[in-house]
């Protein structure tokens, strides 16, 4: 998927040699639904192909656009070039399953160490102390519930691949936007149009709600246990997890039990819920990170401010539990 296109024409020339970098290459094969598009589930079995090499591009050129400054753009394009295969699902084996940020350590050091980067920024007159953490730049990243670069570019670029709207629809939302100050003075992308901020949020909300359904915790969890047992038992190391998905899917091929599981992972196409564990199959009681967006319109606040309902749906979303079990099976 083209999602560049959504926020802007063509790519910038400055941001093309940048492209073309291994590292930057690397995640056009770490894909952006964690695993989920290998399994049989119907929500994810269908999905175009989206990488994190889309998303970072797309992250850069949303800074660019409205902020016309290099150092955000390329801090954008280098945000997740430390992500491993699979993304947050090594977050779940490292037992970061609530935050989802274990995954960006490393960023800094990466950026440092490779020295055709290196040479691109010193022609561009940045420093790895520009571009190395992305969340000094509101725009580019805030915290939740504000909208960034970052929260923008994975929520349209999911609503597009989900079905949950048009590319035309991710356009129109996007070509609403402006900056404006949030609550504490810092500068955020808010919606000129209240209609428009509250059908942003309410497509915000049910990516949301795919992130943290059980097919989709259930996934990640259960490829967490397959990746940590295959480093156990040598079959991929800590630096193939920085590799790529199919040459890590591979080294899972070349043994005879990762091979079974991973074939078992991929047959999923059905859930069962239960207060308590069954007998049979495997069951497991997932918490995983709820993400929500609550945009800003300019003059009206945010939309759970401004619309009753997304604030009832909003408060009900955060309120779901995730304290019961659940259980993958193939049909």
């Amino acid at each position: 998927m083209e999602h560049y296109r959504i926020y802007h024409s063509e790519i910038p020339a400055f941001l093309r040699d940048y492209l073309e970098l291994p590292l930057l290459q690397r995640l056009r094969q770490v894909g952006m639904n964690c695993g989920c598009e290998y399994t049989a589930f119907e929500r994810f079995r269908d999905l175009a192909p989206y990488s994190r090499y889309d998303h970072s591009l797309g992250v850069a050129l949303i800074a660019w656009h409205f902020t016309g400054d290099r150092a955000q753009a390329v801090a954008g394009l280098l945000h997740d070039v430390a992500t491993p295969v699979f993304a947050h699902v090594v977050d779940f084996m490292r037992g970061d399953y609530l935050k989802q940020e274990a995954t960006e350590a490393g960023t800094a050091a990466m950026i440092a160490g490779d020295a055709a980067l290196q040479a691109l920024l010193a022609r561009d007159g940045l420093a790895t102390g520009d571009v190395c953490d992305y969340h000094r730049y509101p725009i580019a990243d805030n915290d939740s519930p504000r909208l960034s670069a970052d929260r923008l570019e994975y929520t349209l670029g999911n609503s597009v691949n989900y079905g949950l709207c048009a590319p035309e629809d991710a356009r129109f939302m996007y070509d609403d936007l402006r900056v404006d100050a949030g609550e504490d003075g810092q500068p955020e992308l808010a919606f000129a149009h209240r209609q428009i901020a509250e059908t942003f949020a309410s497509a915000a909300l049910a990516c949301a709600r795919i992130y943290v359904c059980d097919e989709d915790r259930y996934a990640m969890q259960r490829l967490s246990e397959l990746l940590k047992r295959a480093v156990e038992r040598g079959i991929i190391g800590e630096a193939d997890l920085y590799t790529t998905e199919p040459r890590v899917i591979e080294r899972l091929l070349s043994d005879g039990d990762t091979a079974a599981e991973w074939t078992r992972f991929r047959a999923m196409n059905g859930m069962r819920r239960a207060a308590r564990p069954g007998p049979e199959g495997e069951w497991r009681r997932i918490f995983a990170k709820k993400r929500c967006i609550d945009p800003l319109a300019v003059g009206a606040g945010r939309a759970s401010r401004f619309s009753p309902a997304f604030a009832r749906d909003l408060a009900a979303f955060l309120d779901a539990p995730q304290d019961y079990w659940v259980c993958g099976t193939a049909e």
